[in-house]
């Protein structure tokens, strides 16, 4: 049998290893393929879901995006948030605003090579975490990295901006961008 050739690298895949070359971190490229849960992820990743950084893209205003980098097995605490960033709203973006403005499809969405270097928070957890694993800015794709230098190559504001993510009867218990009382359906 013929072994086949990786698959070739995409536009958004070279933007995060270029990103990530120029910051002159140390890191690992890890091409696993799909996954369907954060369990697989972590698995395929050689990481405990702790250590998988979900980069969410957050919306201040008219034009005024962030990332912010939330630990697998959390979410975000909406109201810390907002008073770190001082604001009494947040929204995230509809997946083709996060796409216009990252340069990037959900599912990955890095820091690391977005079109517009947006300002980041990186939720405190992450710098004293040891390796964690980022979006490689494509799919099945990402970057192994330790989890201090992650923060301080992204100039991150490292703040406690999540909960525990605890899943009940009808699954992930989640507040909204705009508050608890609020619904959102993605």
């Amino acid at each position: 049998m013929t072994p086949t050739a990786p698959p070739a690298e995409t536009p958004g895949e070279r933007r995060t290893r270029e990103a990530l070359e120029a910051s002159g971190v140390a890191f690992d490229i890890v091409r696993h393929g799909p996954v369907r849960s954060l369990a697989e992820a972590a698995a395929a990743r050689g990481v405990s879901p702790a250590q998988v950084v979900k980069t969410i893209v957050v919306r201040r205003g008219d034009g005024d995006f962030l990332f912010v980098l939330v630990p697998g097995d959390r979410t975000i605490a909406w109201p810390r948030l907002r008073s770190l960033l001082g604001v009494s709203r947040l929204s995230m973006p509809d997946k083709e605003v996060a796409r216009d403005v990252t340069g990037y499809e959900r599912g990955t969405i890095t820091p690391f090579g977005s079109l517009t270097a947006w300002p980041v928070v990186a939720d405190s957890r992450i710098a004293e975490a040891g390796p964690v694993s980022v979006g490689g800015g494509g799919h099945g794709v990402s970057a192994t990295i330790d989890g201090g230098d992650l923060a301080r190559v992204l100039d991150a504001r490292v703040a406690d901006v999540t909960d525990l993510d605890h899943p009940g009867p009808a699954g992930p218990a989640r507040a909204t961008p705009a508050g608890p009382a609020s619904t959102r359906q993605d």
